[in-house]
């Protein structure tokens, strides 16, 4: 009786597997110790909510609100035609059970959207002049819903909201940020740790809308340079990528219809 020859798997496959083993994201446990390590090292301290004036960029946002506002005019009528958050990344499906959260997207991660910064040019301009940005969509929040509480995946970026659109009574529109609670106010920013545990309610009878952004964190050199590294390195991993590739996808299909 002859035993069969083993196969060798091809090259290209076993390439493929030692470049995704070397890139592959660290685990949660690394993550969490990252997370402790920039925490202490922050620059701008490891609270829920920061101060603005740690951030120049939230005052050139504030003094050009209006800029944005008139900008989110073009967007926001077509808001039934633009992707909610869960279609864009899948794993939002656990915090938010309808489609009442619809986004509208100018960079993520290195990826720009350019035909929809093509619609808001001055918006564009002003989010190309943040240093470090890693992301920038207006969050559009229809009455009713209600985003559980959830945390992001990583420490090394700090998360903003511009208040643009916010219904009254502005009591019932809120966010809470770890022990803190949250009201938006219109053409006014509020900067947040988003590992922190958060959670959002719009209980009012009109829709809410932000401009959302993440920025890295204010770091010492040695802690930016690794930081930076990491987020480099997030832009190849799957809870990544399939994000943009579901926004590429939305794009071609809106535009090759509009």
């Amino acid at each position: 009786m002859t035993t069969p020859e083993k196969t060798s798997k091809p090259k290209s496959k076993t390439l493929g597997r030692r470049i995704k083993a070397a890139i592959n994201w660290p685990s949660k446990a690394a993550v969490r110790k990252l997370e402790s390590v920039m925490g202490k090292g922050s620059l701008v301290g490891d609270k829920p909510v920061f101060d603005n004036r740690d951030f120049p960029w939230a005052g050139q946002l504030e003094a050009n609100a209006h800029i944005i506002r008139e900008e989110l005019a073009n967007v926001i009528e077509l808001r039934d035609a633009l992707p909610t958050m869960q279609y864009i990344s899948k794993t939002q499906k656990k915090i938010i059970k309808t489609d009442g959260w619809k986004t509208y997207f100018f960079t993520a991660f290195g990826e720009r959207a350019d035909r929809n910064c093509e619609r808001c040019p001055q918006t564009a301009a002003l989010l190309d002049k943040i240093p470090d940005l890693e992301a920038a969509f207006f969050s559009i929040l229809a009455p009713g819903s209600h985003i559980r509480a959830h945390r992001g995946v990583y420490k090394g970026l700090v998360r903003a909201h511009l208040g643009l659109v916010v219904p009254e009574p502005s009591k019932d529109c809120r966010m809470a940020v770890g022990d803190e609670m949250v009201y938006w106010k219109e053409g006014e920013c509020v900067v947040f740790d988003d590992t922190y545990q958060h959670e959002v309610w719009n209980d009012t009878d009109g829709v809410r809308v932000v401009l959302l952004i993440d920025v890295h964190r204010p770091l010492p050199p040695a802690l930016d340079r690794l930081n930076k590294a990491l987020l480099r390195m997030a832009r190849m991993m799957p809870f990544v990528r399939e994000p943009v590739r579901q926004h590429r996808a939305w794009e071609k299909e809106f535009y090759a219809n509009a």
